[in-house]
């Protein structure tokens, strides 16, 4: 990567050495993805900062070299992964913000062994994810896209065709944290009953929302004709809606994603899709983004598809960018931060106290 590659919020001139040194003695925020939102960018320029971007999904090795280059003290997580090399490439790195809440690009145990705090922007998209769900799930049972995709190609399909409610129909919710719970207030606008699953959530996530709480995935998964994913990728959660999984449901159900693609084994989404145990699937994320251009989910009208968009709105942008981007002048500054934002707040209390029993 060349040190041209380097730009700034509101420049896009390519940068000479002495451009790159300023910036580098300057205080900087690296943004490892698209511009922030205007109201974003401009609490990083009341702080005294400037904000410099990498390319979108750059690889490891890229951001940390825009990291040695820039000496920036705080990253805004977009798209790429950050992990133990490239915090020990930028010993200056003292947060990182998640652009949003989905932390599994991001090593937070490598983090927490560095004293780096990682900061999500809990309930921020919240909305705009849960509205995003709702619209997968209306367009996959109504058979949107195939029947406009006909109608354009001047079929006239309403001889033959039959339909179905969603209402009456039965949501579960996987993880009850607050897209979940937005989703499900919608949901139940809509006549749809929900049951849900999250062995973390307190009692009353469900109760406030009249969810009815499983004992177990494997008990929600059996009561479930829409299955709504709501919960982080880590090692436990990986590929969980499995080939057992699935044939758990009930004949004729939904699947939407909204949360991460890796909690999918996709090649068993397909096989029960075409054995038609499954009627479709709404899906906003893939186990590889973005997903190869053969990928066999592109050959399947049963199945609606967007690029990991859920969150991608002006509102949710503004929200997002804000809170990430105050979340790191308050690290910075020492000034207190929610608890629940610092994702890996009990690896750092560990890390911590692993560090003084060994100075004892």
């Amino acid at each position: 990567m060349g040190q041209s590659k380097i730009k700034e919020t509101k420049w896009r001139a390519p940068m000479g050495r002495d451009a790159m040194e300023t910036r580098a003695m300057s205080k900087t925020i690296l943004v490892t993805g698209p511009d922030l939102d205007p109201a974003a960018a401009r609490l990083v320029t009341e702080n005294g900062y400037s904000t410099v971007h990498t390319p979108a999904y750059a690889d490891s090795a890229v951001i940390s070299e825009y990291l040695q280059q820039t000496k920036a003290e705080g990253i805004v997580s977009r798209m790429g992964r950050v992990d133990a090399a490239v915090m020990d490439a930028a010993p200056q790195l003292k947060v990182i913000s998640k652009h949003g809440v989905g932390v599994d690009n991001i090593d937070i145990q490598a983090a927490a062994e560095r004293g780096i705090p990682v900061l999500v922007a809990t309930g921020a998209n919240a909305v705009s994810v849960a509205e995003h769900a709702i619209a997968l799930l209306l367009a996959a049972v109504k058979r949107i896209l195939p029947l406009d995709e006909g109608l354009r190609a001047g079929r006239w399909e309403k001889p033959g065709f039959s339909g179905r409610e969603i209402s009456g129909s039965t949501m579960g919710l996987m993880g009850m944290g607050a897209i979940a719970q937005a989703t499900g207030r919608i949901a139940k606008g809509l006549g749809i009953d929900l049951v849900g699953f999250d062995p973390y959530a307190p009692d009353s996530a469900f109760e406030n929302l009249g969810v009815t709480r499983c004992a177990s995935f494997e008990d929600m998964l059996e009561r479930t004709n829409i299955l709504s994913l709501h919960c982080p990728l880590t090692d436990q959660t990986r590929a969980i809606l499995n080939a057992e999984a699935l044939a758990r449901m009930p004949a004729g159900g939904y699947v939407i994603n909204t949360a991460r693609g890796g909690l999918i084994d996709e090649a068993a989404l397909v096989a029960a899709i075409q054995s038609g145990h499954l009627a479709g699937a709404g899906l906003d994320t893939f186990a590889s983004e973005p997903p190869a251009a053969d990928h066999p989910f592109f050959a399947m009208p049963e199945i609606v598809l967007t690029p990991h968009i859920g969150g991608v709105t002006r509102q949710a942008g503004a929200r997002v960018g804000v809170d990430a981007v105050r979340g790191i002048f308050q690290i910075l500054s020492g000034a207190p931060v929610a608890p629940e934002r610092i994702i890996n707040r009990k690896l750092l209390a560990a890390a911590q106290a692993d560090m003084a029993s060994v100075e004892k």
